[in-house]
């Protein structure tokens, strides 16, 4: 089965501040300010959301197509998802603009500063699924480009593409009745539990009304889980157990890799979320969105030992 993946591609620009960023700032001076931090140094890795669902998706055997805009510095991200099997045919090239960025500072209280430039990820993907065969295809709308996000939500249902509707930290972007017009006719709507919250304000929907629009509604619990909701009936998954937490940022890519992963290969639902699981415990025992990495022997003895052979 051929997978979609539309979402962003962006490098993460990592510094660290050695202080505290409350030391700097005056509080009676906050209408006029201005600092500036002298950081320890910076670290640049790849990140985005199609490009982290697509990386552990690679891992466990498959070539997933990414359909995002990236500009004229991809070089470098461009020759890393090669190394990994990844193909550039849903990948738009835009001269005139740099690759999407976030840009994120963290002082010794792990607070954050993050700023993001989205850069060519403005730009439309111009990726045309026509003539695929919905029966052997499987995409996801993440968080990208706005426009995009409308125009394949909509794309993937005129085609009778199953898809999962995953809105993210675009949420506040879109009004409650683009939301609505979007996930309506999803076959999976898929967030967090604070995301879903998001959802249920900005569209006035209660959450019975919500799965009378989605086929499916899977809410990710961080440590607890996640729990599905498929025709009223709830199901709960355990999280994989993990050696040591090091970096949350990213599980819940690796999740989703993990978990369209087992729906192409035709795996029952609660099957395929608990590969979900086991390549989140993957990312969060790594820093960085795309530092993990597993056999597939590896990753199904993990599998077996959190939850037994799959059925």
């Amino acid at each position: 089965m051929r997978i979609l993946v539309f979402g962003s591609l962006a490098y993460d620009r990592i510094m660290s501040f050695p202080g505290r960023f409350s030391d700097h700032i005056l509080p009676d001076k906050l209408h006029v300010l201005s600092v500036c931090f002298v950081l320890e140094g910076l670290q640049e890795k790849f990140g985005g959301t199609a490009g982290n669902i697509a990386y552990s998706l690679s891992l466990l055997g498959d070539s997933p197509t990414i359909v995002s805009s990236v500009g004229k510095d991809f070089e470098p991200y461009a020759a890393w998802l090669a190394k990994h099997g990844l193909t550039m045919q849903g990948i738009r090239r835009v001269p005139d603009d740099f690759t999407a960025g976030a840009y994120i500072t963290t002082d010794q209280a792990d607070n954050q500063i993050t700023a993001f430039n989205p850069g060519a990820m403005r730009t439309p993907a111009g990726f045309a699924p026509d003539g695929l065969d919905p029966a052997r295809t499987l995409g996801i709308v993440a968080p990208g480009c706005l426009s995009d996000m409308k125009h394949y939500s909509a794309r993937f249902k005129e085609l009778g593409i199953p898809f999962f509707f995953d809105p993210g930290q675009n949420i506040t972007a879109f009004s409650g009745e683009e939301l609505q017009e979007m996930l309506t006719g999803a076959d999976y709507l898929i967030t967090n539990d604070y995301e879903l919250e998001l959802i249920l304000k900005a569209t006035g929907l209660g959450k019975e009304m919500l799965l009378h629009r989605v086929g499916t509604l899977i809410t990710t619990l961080g440590e607890k889980g996640c729990l599905i909701n498929e025709k009223g009936q709830e199901t709960a998954v355990p999280a994989a157990r993990v050696a040591k937490v090091a970096d949350p940022t990213g599980a819940g890519d690796s999740f989703r890799a993990g978990l369209m992963r087992g729906i192409a290969q035709g795996r029952p639902l609660p099957v395929a979320a608990r590969m979900g699981a086991v390549c989140a415990a993957y990312c969060v025992e790594q820093h960085g969105t795309q530092e993990h990495a597993f056999t597939q022997e590896a990753f199904w003895a993990r599998y077996e030992e959190n939850f037994g052979k799959p059925e």
